[in-house]
């Protein structure tokens, strides 16, 4: 750790930066193609401006929320991210249990690096992210696996046909380690990922041969028919789309564009989050993921219709800078900023949010 504590989220990047190896800093750090999107992520972020309100009396009072029937402590969860143990050795089972801690939700991956039934014993509220697989029978298993574990919500990712072109991941030939594995996965077939060859991505050819590549809506449907869990799905930018997959049944939609990871090019969710909004009923909630850094950020994205976000990256820099204490300090920091954002706006919690002015967004 730096002599000087971190006062923001980004101060952990600079930190993880320097304890990580080059080649894990870069999958972590990295988007597709040239970055554009992950770049074009934060600038509209910074973009967006806000019309406080004053006079208003006990602003900030909570940042508690409702998140798919969760009581959170913040409106916001654990974004689902792959591989955790490559960071720190307990991997997701620290962010889990500094989630816990939060009181805030935690998406574990498909491609996490430990098994469900080992984070839902440490007792955080656990969504399961699940990437369908080429295996119909494998896919429905594993959405019968999360369902004994005790996971509350099912969060389907539908904007990974094929993982995009990381080029950062290309140059360095990424592999993983032999102790990291995606934990869901048949040990038999995954063992690709340890398979490091100049000029390819064993992690992006590992999902290319494990991942269905042809989904559609009718594969959206029967998933809603074949579980009782909140389904949301994830990986929505077109309000189009976000409208029919509330019209199949989908409790939340993710606006979310991977975090710049799929196609680049592609808009940043925020830009399209209020067309979102109006296109789903108000039954159906409204998350919104890719580039948020701090609780400003969270305000933002409530005053542009979403309900709660998605926490990610800044969890994976706490995380490899000092495990659950390195992201529980993260979750602290967005908590700090994010009272101090709604105190200094004239809220008195999230669900005001709504009522505020904002510029520099669409709208």
């Amino acid at each position: 750790m730096s002599t000087h504590a971190p006062v923001r989220t980004q101060d952990f990047a600079a930190l993880a930066e320097r304890s990580l190896p080059a080649p894990v800093w870069d999958f972590l750090a990295g988007g597709s193609g040239e970055e554009l999107t992950l770049a074009a992520n934060r600038a509209a972020l910074d973009a967006v401006t806000l019309v406080p309100r004053v006079l208003t009396g006990g602003a900030g009072r909570t940042t508690g929320a409702d998140l798919l029937g969760t009581a959170a402590a913040l409106p916001l969860a654990v974004a689902p991210m792959a591989y955790q143990r490559l960071l720190h050795p307990d991997g997701e089972a620290a962010t889990a249990r500094a989630a816990k801690a939060a009181g805030v939700p935690f998406v574990l991956s498909t491609l996490s690096s430990v098994p469900v039934e080992e984070i839902t014993a440490l007792g955080a509220d656990t969504w399961f992210q699940l990437y369908c697989l080429r295996d119909r029978a494998a896919t429905t298993e594993l959405v019968r696996r999360a369902e004994r574990a005790g996971c509350s919500a099912l969060m389907v990712t539908v904007d990974v046909p094929v993982m995009g072109r990381r080029l950062r991941d290309l140059r360095h030939g990424f592999a993983l380690p032999p102790e990291v594995a995606p934990a869901h996965l048949d040990p038999a077939g995954t063992g690709r990922t340890h398979d490091k060859r100049a000029g390819s991505s064993a992690v992006a050819e590992h999902t290319a041969q494990a991942f269905a590549s042809d989904l559609d809506w009718d594969d959206l449907a029967r998933l809603r028919a074949d579980t009782r869990l909140p389904l949301i799905v994830k990986g929505v930018l077109d309000p189009r789309d976000a409208a029919r997959a509330a019209a199949l049944g989908a409790d939340a939609v993710v606006v979310s564009n991977h975090g710049g990871r799929q196609l680049d090019g592609a808009a940043p969710g925020v830009d399209l989050l209020p067309a979102v909004r109006e296109a789903v009923p108000d039954g159906c909630r409204v998350l919104l993921d890719s580039g948020i850094r701090s609780g400003t950020d969270v305000l933002k994205a409530l005053a542009l219709g979403a309900d709660g976000v998605l926490l990610g990256r800044p969890v994976l820099w706490g995380l490899a800078v000092d495990g659950e204490q390195g992201v529980r300090e993260v979750l602290r920091l967005v908590e700090s900023e994010l009272r101090s954002a709604l105190t200094l706006s004239g809220c008195a919690g999230p669900a005001d949010a709504r009522r505020l002015g904002v510029r520099g967004a669409a709208r």
